[in-house]
């Protein structure tokens, strides 16, 4: 039998560009499970999604997931092909620019604050070990629906 997945979280403030002149400050919450070793999430509150209509049955949070690999490759070089692109800024800051159809959302961050959560990813699940943990059968059954 083996044990149950382990989720590590972490309330961070960021700031969303709005406008090239205008930012909002924002709560998003980081979280990596051990049972989706390879990923990382992003939960940002549900009136900041890209298409700027948060419904009453839509979940409180938009989630955005992508690979625990690119959010660390991010902090010290400009990473990242499609949807998630994750760079370093001066002064201690990363930008996360996120790409939909309804637009793109530029989300900065403080560079320790996505360490410190990455490293207690770490912790969880050491980098280079996540195939340890992964479930073939599961992938499989979710990518096929």
């Amino acid at each position: 039998m083996s044990a149950a997945p382990l989720t590590v979280e972490q309330a961070v403030q960021a700031r969303l560009f709005v406008t090239t002149h205008r930012t909002a400050a924002l709560s998003v919450t980081l979280r990596y499970r051990t049972d989706d070793p390879l990923a990382v999430r992003m939960l940002f509150p549900a009136e900041f999604s890209l298409d700027g209509e948060a419904l009453p049955e839509a979940p409180p949070e938009v989630e955005w997931v992508f690979a625990r690999r690119l959010l660390a490759a991010g902090l010290d070089l400009p990473s990242g092909l499609g949807d998630v692109h994750v760079r370093p800024l001066i002064g201690g800051r990363t930008m996360v620019e996120l790409r939909a159809a309804e637009g793109v959302a530029l989300v900065q961050f403080d560079a320790a604050d996505l360490r410190r959560f990455l490293l207690r990813s770490f912790v969880a699940v050491p980098e280079e070990q996540e195939f340890l943990l992964l479930d073939a059968d599961r992938a499989l059954a979710e990518l096929l629906g």
